[in-house]
């Protein structure tokens, strides 16, 4: 009778430990972190040479999914049935060069939002203003580091998610003189930084009606201003920043696609210093702000 009675307790301590076990395993499964799945972000990378191809996906393929195309007619193919977060484009190709594909990519509504950084053994100021200037976000030349390239992407793929004010501030160096410029354009905001950058401290505004939230803080030394943008011109913005003491003398410069007589002269009588036409020569604008700079009282 006891061993029968020993039997059970024992049996009723065995389904005891069970259910605790079975308890516990249940609250370690509850506490284990969902494995939520991540979809990388997508990017082309077109180049007519293997080796780049070989070398850059290598790299980029731990932080996104990598398309590797050798021609820009594949690209387009490929677009047909994936959306890229972001293209890195050569210039230099066979059948269509980089600056006319990203012309082709602009043109259809459909791809004209998809960043697009130029991958290119050409490093001189006119080709990458060309490219610029075109619409492409930026322009890596070759040979490249992987922490570059990767910075470069970061600092990009997220401009379809993310339409926010195209402020640069890139050079650090305070004690260069500060250039404020204005331009609804984000191609040509990025063309000013990239022929300004190493000479001034640049900062870049694209919305105008913004103006007032920035100017005290900043205190430019000079404002370059575009003349055609929507909400507020170039001519009432020169009017708002001479209502400011502080910058009553400051040097304007228009930069504007236009250059009637008549055009000018309203703008001189606006008070603005100089005026330079686009597309710039990057040296002549430099000369103009050099000149104003030193005009400056």
């Amino acid at each position: 009778m006891d061993t029968e009675k020993k039997d059970e307790e024992q049996k009723e301590v065995e389904e005891k430990d069970s259910e605790q076990k079975d308890e516990e395993q249940k609250d370690e499964e509850q506490n284990v972190p969902e494995q939520k799945t991540v979809e990388r972000k997508k990017i082309f990378l077109v180049d007519d040479t293997e080796f780049s191809l070989v070398r850059t996906k290598q790299f980029l393929k731990e932080f996104y999914t990598v398309y590797t195309l050798d021609s820009a007619a594949k690209m387009f193919n490929l677009l047909e049935n994936v959306m890229p977060d972001l293209i890195l484009l050569d210039i230099e190709m066979p059948g269509m060069n980089g600056y006319d594909t990203l012309k082709l990519l602009l043109a259809d509504e459909r791809y004209a939002k998809i960043p697009v950084i130029f991958l290119s053994g050409k490093y001189d100021e006119e080709s990458i203003l060309k490219g610029l200037n075109l619409g492409a976000v930026d322009h890596v030349t070759k040979p490249y580091t992987p922490k570059d390239l990767l910075t470069r992407i970061a600092n990009n793929i997220n401009l379809i998610d993310n339409e926010t004010d195209f402020q640069i501030d890139l050079d650090k160096n305070v004690s260069k003189l500060t250039i404020l410029a204005v331009d609804d354009s984000p191609s040509m905001l990025r063309s000013i930084h990239f022929a300004l950058k190493n000479h001034y401290k640049v900062h870049t505004l694209q919305k105008p009606e913004k103006l007032k939230t920035l100017i005290m803080g900043l205190k430019p030394d000079l404002f370059l201003l575009d003349y055609n943008m929507p909400v507020i011109n170039g001519f009432e913005l020169v009017k708002e920043i001479r209502e400011y003491p502080d910058f009553k003398e400051t040097p304007v410069v228009f930069l504007t696609s236009e250059s009637s007589q008549d055009h000018l002269k309203e703008a001189i009588n606006l008070g603005i210093n100089d005026y330079v036409v686009k597309p710039f020569n990057p040296k002549k604008l430099r000369e103009k702000i050099a000149k104003c700079m030193v005009r400056k009282p």
